[in-house]
């Protein structure tokens, strides 16, 4: 689906981007029954994100992949990821401050953050991605346009609804390749998520898709498939490491191994 496609929507699809766009805007969620069965298959989906993505008049600042464990595909009937296209001002360094007024109904994810130091090809290999890639630890809270949403929202309204894109809070940011000496590297990052200093849970990264490259690599296919292109210095929150938490008001910390260090965020 070329960018010119991603353009040609029809007056249903523009209808829908423009509720989602004032949901965004004034918080106040959609219906799920309103829109059910709309949509009958990806490619229309992601043109109403696309036109969201413009709406918000904002530059791009990276995206989301979500959908990377079996658990969660088989939780929104998806035998693929998909993506959502994110904000600049979504992405936030840590240590973060939210208020109520920012979020609908926010989750709390752990992932690894990439930056492309330069465009992204489909051509990279893992290793390549590795020597063009920050990386970074990070808290994604996905949040969504639609009420009570997880874990019942259909997967092309969370495709249409920017993968349900709220905001990704991130660490340290260092050189992938400095980190890591291989792509295999990077099953060994482990996470332990803290709400009030309450350990919560433990998280693997082998959770997404084997390895969060494989994530970065589908995304750079993607979008080319779509006739976009992973661009220099653009953010990719590349999937969680275990079944999300409802984000609550208090202090949350995610601990990551491998030197990486920790993300935390503060909720009012």
């Amino acid at each position: 689906m070329s960018d010119k496609k991603m353009n040609d929507l029809t007056e249903n699809e523009l209808a829908v981007a423009d509720n989602l766009f004032h949901a965004y805007e004034d918080h106040k969620a959609l219906k799920q029954s309103d829109y059910a069965g709309f949509f009958h298959d990806e490619d229309s989906a992601y043109r109403v994100q696309f036109q969201l993505t413009q709406q918000k008049q904002e530059p791009v600042g990276g995206y989301k992949v979500s959908l990377t464990s079996e658990e969660t595909q088989k939780m929104f009937a998806s035998t693929s990821p998909l993506y959502g296209t994110q904000v600049a001002s979504h992405f936030l360094q840590s240590p973060a401050h939210f208020t109520a007024d920012q979020l609908m109904d926010p989750l709390a994810e752990v992932e690894l953050m990439f930056t492309a130091k330069e465009d992204l090809s489909s051509q990279d290999t893992l290793a390549d991605l590795m020597q063009k890639t920050k990386v970074a630890p990070a808290v994604e809270v996905p949040d969504s346009r639609f009420s009570d949403w997880f874990p019942s929202l259909d997967k092309y309204l969370v495709v249409a609804d920017a993968a349900v894109g709220g905001y990704v809070v991130y660490g340290q940011e260092v050189e992938t390749s400095q980190v890591f000496s291989q792509p295999e590297d990077l099953t060994k990052v482990t996470c332990q998520l803290f709400h009030d200093e309450k350990h919560l849970k433990d998280g693997t990264a082998t959770e997404v898709l084997g390895n969060p490259l494989n994530s970065l690599q589908w995304l750079v296919k993607k979008l080319e498939d779509q006739g976009l292109k992973l661009q220099a210095r653009q953010r990719v929150s590349s999937g969680t490491f275990l079944l999300p938490e409802n984000l609550t008001t208090g202090t949350w910390r995610a601990d990551f191994n491998c030197g990486l260090g920790s993300v935390t965020l503060e909720v009012e």
